[in-house]
């Protein structure tokens, strides 16, 4: 036996690093040899600067294969058995139907594609995002709703935040019912308090609102279970002036009367249960509907209907100067990430059941709930009297109390402790009649009571719902699977994503989401966990986050994580809050200016603005580093007023700043901390520690740097990752206790969207420490090989000290704008011709484009690439020379679609040839847009946020 041991020494030949890194060893050669650089370790040198690199090799455990992670996964979901969860609380079991979870969920050609900002490439989703702006509008009876939000609590803090600016500021008071859900309760207090809103609660049944109120909220269904007709509050908030939001569950509007219905002026809530798992607190979609005369204000994202140049109905974002890349510190929102993937989900879900099918799943549901209630009332049980529609309160104390929760400990079920007399029961969708009669069974009724329905699934008098909901044909036409199928497979169709070719985003890290990474979401020890159930119930999904933000920590050399924040948005609002609240408890409450340099990233400002602080910019010198001389006088002009410095690093010009070190020395030396935004992580891990080189906290893009998909625009994870100084001031929660910090919470889950954290913890088991630095050598590898092939044809804008670029670099087009009229959008329609998704356009400097190829494209991929772009550099080319006209040109025309190309008559002055098969090898895979260029600003000018009658689709 004692000769077993030596096989261990037989490696793998499973390496996950083979198969996630593009280029092969002969290809890195291939481009070291075109860069200049004899190897990739003289490369990082010219590239990084010597002062921040880490010599030492980073503490991670070994690398597993995929058929190692496979099994290690499975083990840790089987050791998560939480109970059958009736807590309720805005979580709800849901049956998600499988043509759903295999054909979007587990699908890369929905997973992996980026927010719709190219709109002619992105239809299939943005009409999937219209028919849930559609459901949403129609069941709140609210005729404008957004493409989704993160989470119900920040939903409805963007409804506090919105309602304040309506009232400009001049009110100070904001009320909540103090039986809206807790968490909710929480995430808006959070929130509130940086920007000077005042937060009073009132009961439901007594509210007086005076001069200094601005907004109401309520919840309906409450968080005891309590349907309420809020039309007469709603009356006597608005003759007060205030506004009125209200939580609704979505389910329940098919039932209850809506909450345009009743008044109110925002309706915000959650459409996990339209078949989006729980996923142990996420991610899931936020709902936000509201009124049109609000359009400007709403927060988030806003798809709206437009036209293409040919005159045919084409979908975009609608409204986009609202967004903080482009407002910064003037943005009505900070919600850069929406949950795309969990609304597509979700209007999918309404698009498979229709009207007829949710109202009568949610009939089911309430008449389970009173069956339940009749049944507890006949056994003896004390049931609390009310209008139901999921919940069942009931009064429990004393010794009776201690023997129901120990019986439902043994039962295996998890119930709702209201208080200290009060226990509830919520049912779902997936509820069956065994369940309820386990549940009466730990209520201590015997088996002989019937549990009998008896009632229609309707409320009485002014709740029920009158009002007719989602009857436009889209609800109507995909009832069969195989209709649904192909509805999906037909959008799908209509979308660039990873499926297709590369997505070279600056700023986006656009990498590979490997199969093995995304399997252990679906496990259902992963994906079928409450948030609130007894941690002790799921020591593997406990097991899983803390080895996470272990690896976190090693690679950051920040030892304090939290992974509350649901955004990288989040993670700086989260980060800035830290800060705050140090400076705070120090006694330095007069700290509150916060310096940002011009080259960081686009949310800064918005999030700086949103945790209290004002914002001063600060100066970039020609070679896009930030000037020292403008940072010095800066943080003199603050004084003993200076909170932080928000720096991106390496900068959002594709260069690490030389003087890191000294940068962040003097921020402390004045009293400040340094935020470090960790969008660029691309091109550090494993390589070097912001936590060495000066910062006090950053956020880290789960989905960019490790591997979260972005899912068509979310979902996304920006955990923050701090000194020991600021461990006190990360996010807490007030329904679950555990290793969070002591403050307010910033998202309504303990641990954000837990359900996607098996991804990044996948993928670094898989790379181990070696191969993370490995995937990082290679992304500025392909960086570099891109810009140095193109660098002959396109301005290259910013370069490091060296010459080098870090993991990303930006092309200047302004100069052709100047020659042949062409623009940087031009150039980024032509690029759909060649079947790519265009750069980031016009961020962070208007007329360039900022390309970051990652480390997962191949030599052959980045080099067709590269083509492409110099074939659109000779086709400006022709413009210059005057041999193609300047407004009737593929440029100017671009994109161009099947129908064109294919139609009767061709009226351009060039052949279908070149608008269609720019690039030979489009002969044998070609990839079409479905519509030609949108016009975005007559879809501004005529907003129209819902779906429209089927015989509107047709080309005009």
């Amino acid at each position: 036996m004692e000769h077993l041991g030596s096989f261990g020494s037989f490696e793998s030949t499973d390496r996950f690093v083979d198969r996630h890194v593009g280029p092969n060893a002969d290809d890195v050669a291939t481009m070291l040899a075109a860069v200049g650089a004899p190897s990739l370790d003289a490369l990082m040198d010219e590239a990084i600067p010597a002062a921040i690199r880490r010599p030492e090799p980073f503490e991670l455990q070994p690398a597993l294969s995929e058929a190692g992670l496979a099994a290690r996964a499975g083990e840790l979901a089987s050791m998560n058995q939480p109970p059958r969860s009736f807590i309720g609380m805005g979580y709800h079991g849901t049956v998600t139907p499988a043509v759903i979870q295999r054909n979007i969920l587990e699908n890369p050609g929905w997973y992996t594609q980026y927010t719709p900002y190219q709109a002619e490439i992105s239809q299939g989703r943005l009409e999937a995002l219209l028919n849930y702006q559609t459901m949403i509008a129609d069941l709140t009876g609210l005729p404008l709703a957004n493409a989704s939000l993160l989470d119900e609590g920040t939903a409805a803090a963007e409804a506090m935040t919105m309602a304040y600016n309506v009232a400009k500021g001049k009110r100070p008071v904001f009320l909540v019912a103090e039986d809206c859900h807790p968490q909710t309760l929480a995430v808006i207090a959070t929130r509130a308090q940086p920007i000077g809103v005042v937060v009073r609660s009132f009961s439901p049944d007594e509210m007086e609102i005076d001069e200094t109120v601005f907004g109401v909220l309520v919840s309906n269904p409450s968080t005891r279970g309590v349907v309420r007709d809020f039309t007469a509050l709603s009356e006597r908030a608005h003759e007060a002036g205030a506004m009125v939001v209200m939580v609704a569950d979505p389910l329940s509007l098919a039932l209850v009367k809506s909450p345009g219905e009743m008044g109110a002026d925002v309706a915000v809530g959650s459409t996990q249960r339209f078949g989006v798992p729980m996923g142990y607190g996420g991610p899931h979609a936020a709902y936000f509907a509201t009124h049109e005369a609000h359009k400007r204000r709403i927060p988030g994202r806003l798809i709206g209907q437009s036209r293409d140049s040919r005159g045919k109905r084409a979908l975009r974002m609608a409204l986009q100067t609202r967004e903080q890349h482009i407002r910064r510190d003037r943005a009505t929102s900070n919600i850069c990430t929406s949950q795309v993937l969990l609304a597509v989900m979700a209007s999918m879900y309404g698009v498979y059941h229709g009207a007829d099918g949710l109202r009568a799943i949610a009939g089911r549901v309430k008449r389970m709930a009173d069956a339940l209630a009749a049944a507890l009332r006949a056994g003896g049980v004390n049931v609390v009297e009310a209008e139901r529609f999921d919940t069942v309160a009931v009064v429990a104390e004393g010794a009776s109390r201690d023997a129901i929760l120990r019986r439902a400990a043994e039962s295996c079920i998890a119930l709702r402790e209201l208080d200290a007399v009060h226990l509830s029961v919520t049912l779902d969708e997936a509820v069956t009649g065994e369940d309820l009669v386990k549940v009466l069974g730990v209520f201590g009724v015997a088996s002989s009571v019937v549990i009998e329905d008896t009632g229609d699934g309707r409320f009485s008098g002014s709740l029920d719902r009158q009002s007719a909901f989602m009857e436009n044909s889209v609800f109507s036409l995909y009832r069969s699977e195989h209709e649904l199928l192909r509805y999906i497979k037909r959008l799908e169709a209509r979308d660039l994503s990873l499926t297709t070719s590369m997505i070279p985003l600056g700023s986006c890290t656009m990498k590979l989401n490997a199969a093995a990474e995304m399997l252990p979401i679906s496990l259902p020890g992963f994906a079928h966990v409450h948030p609130f159930v007894p941690r002790d119930s799921v020591p593997g999904y406990h097991q899983l986050i803390g080895e996470l933000e272990g690896m976190l920590a090693e690679l950051t050399g920040l030892p304090a994580v939290s992974l509350q924040p649901n955004a990288g948005s989040q993670g700086e609002y989260a980060g800035l809050l830290a800060i705050r609240r140090y400076h705070d408890q120090n006694g330095d409450t007069h700290r509150n200016i916060c310096l940002i340099p011009a080259s960081a990233h686009g949310t800064n400002p918005a999030s700086a603005v949103m945790a209290g602080m004002k914002v001063k910019v600060v100066d970039c010198d020609k070679h896009g580093n930030v000037s020292l001389d403008d940072l010095v006088k800066k943080a003199e002009e603050c004084g003993p007023d200076l909170a932080a410095l928000m720096i991106t690093y390496p900068s959002t010009h594709g260069v690490f700043e030389a003087k890191i070190v000294e940068i962040c020395e003097l921020i402390h030396r004045h009293g400040g901390q340094v935020y470090m935004d960790g969008a660029n992580m691309n091109a550090m891990v494993g390589l070097c520690r912001p936590g060495d080189f000066g910062a006090d906290v950053l956020h880290l893009n789960l989905h960019k740097t490790f591997c979260i998909p972005h899912g068509g625009g979310g979902p996304g994870v920006g955990p923050i990752a701090a000194g020991e100084h600021l461990r006190p001031f990360l996010p807490g929660h007030t329904v679950v206790a555990g290793d969070h910090g002591d403050e307010g919470a910033v998202a309504a889950a303990p641990w954000g969207s837990a359900g996607i954290l098996p991804i990044s913890w996948s993928y670094i088991r898989m790379m181990g420490a070696a191969g993370l630095r490995y995937a990082t050598e290679v992304a500025i590898l392909n960086a570099n090989y891109l810009a140095t092939r193109l660098a002959d044809h396109y301005p290259l804008l910013y370069k490091g000290k060296s010459g080098r670029v870090a993991h990303e670099f930006i092309l200047d087009i302004r100069p052709f704008q100047k020659t042949a009229g062409i623009s940087v959008f031009d150039v980024a329609k032509r690029l759909m011709d060649y079947g790519f998704h265009a750069p980031t356009v016009s961020f962070p400097v208007g007329g360039t484009m900022m390309i970051e190829p990652t480390e997962s494209e191949s030599l052959a991929e980045l080099d067709r690439f590269c083509e492409a772009l110099i074939s659109i550099r000779a086709e400006i080319a022709e413009i210059e020379a005057g041999r193609w006209d300047p407004e009737d040109n593929p440029l100017k025309r671009a994109p161009h679609t099947a129908g064109e190309v294919g139609g009767d008559s061709w009226d351009r002055p060039y052949g279908r040839e070149v608008a269609a098969w720019p690039d030979a090898r489009q002969r044998e895979h070609k990839y079409w847009p479905s519509v030609s260029r949108i016009d975005d600003a007559w879809g501004d000018r005529n907003l129209v946020c819902t779906c429209t009658p089927i015989e509107n689709y047709v080309e005009a």
